[in-house]
């Protein structure tokens, strides 16, 4: 297994060099193996995934902080690859303690992860400009401080809300990156014009996130545009739910167990949990 500053140099290489890569996200070391053994470089965790695993809503504050970082060391121990941990809102508001979790994030494996200006109040979705800078700038001095180059993603997430104002959210990405951020992403850009309209603002890689984009999109295309890093979310736990309840349904309204045909055949899965033991 490389060592955590290995994987934390590949991952930076990753964003440096030409074009753009896909980042998945496994929401446990299964999904991580299958995924490495397909050939990706890089994975990143996802809080719908987790919450969707422990059968809670996502995004309503019950998945706790320690829940978030032991799925971290679940996933960042099952490969050796590289992994960027999403962390919310980073179960704080004041910019120091929000920092924090960058480094409990770091402690558990992964080498790079989100800070987003998402609060937990539903009637102010979206922390004020100035504050949401603060705890950016909070998260980049920890990430500074650590002794591997984590990547540390910065998130506008307005056009996931109520503000679906591209204008505020690209000035929020600009102000971000004044102060640090590795990785700038604006959930919610859709089209190729908007995502254009992102990474020619901003100087620093840019990830867009499928799961919020137009899904006719390719990564070359993406690519061509600008965007650096292309992630999915929790759609690939998504899609795996879509089968079970697809198998469920067929099971009580009709008796029928026509699914096992579409499974995974264990000889296929076998092989590859076999090479962690």
């Amino acid at each position: 297994m490389r060592t955590q500053a290995e994987r934390a140099a590949a991952f930076r290489a990753l964003h440096e060099r030409p074009g753009a890569f896909i980042i998945p996200n496994p929401w446990d070391a299964g999904t991580a193996r299958l995924l490495a053994s397909l050939g990706f470089e890089a994975l990143a965790t996802t809080s719908l995934g987790l919450s969707n695993m422990l059968g809670r809503p996502d995004g309503d504050g019950v998945v706790s902080r320690a829940e978030v970082l032991e799925n971290c060391r679940m996933i960042a121990g099952a490969t050796d690859l590289p992994v960027s941990a999403d962390l919310e809102n980073c179960y704080a508001d004041e910019p120091r303690a929000a920092a924090e979790l960058m480094r409990l994030a770091a402690e558990t494996g992964v080498v790079g992860g989100s800070i987003e200006d998402t609060t937990a109040d539903p009637n102010h979705p979206i922390y004020d400009f100035d504050l949401a800078v603060e705890r950016v700038h909070a998260a980049v001095e920890v990430a500074r401080s650590l002794p591997f180059p984590f990547v540390l993603t910065a998130r506008a997430d307005g056009l996931l809300k109520r503000y679906k104002d591209l204008d505020d959210a690209i000035r929020r990405l600009q102000a971000f990156e004044k102060v640090g951020a590795d990785v700038l992403y604006a959930p919610g850009v859709r089209a190729l014009a908007m995502i254009r309209a992102v990474t020619s603002a901003v100087t620093k890689p840019v990830n867009v996130v499928m799961s919020a984009a137009d899904p006719a999109l390719t990564a070359a295309q993406l690519a061509e545009a600008g965007v650096k890093r292309i992630s999915v979310g929790g759609a690939l736990s998504r899609l795996a739910l879509a089968g079970f309840l697809e198998g469920a349904r067929e099971m009580k309204d009709t008796g029928g167990f026509t699914w096992m045909r579409r499974t995974v055949p264990t000889s296929e899965l076998k092989p590859v949990f076999r090479r962690y033991l």
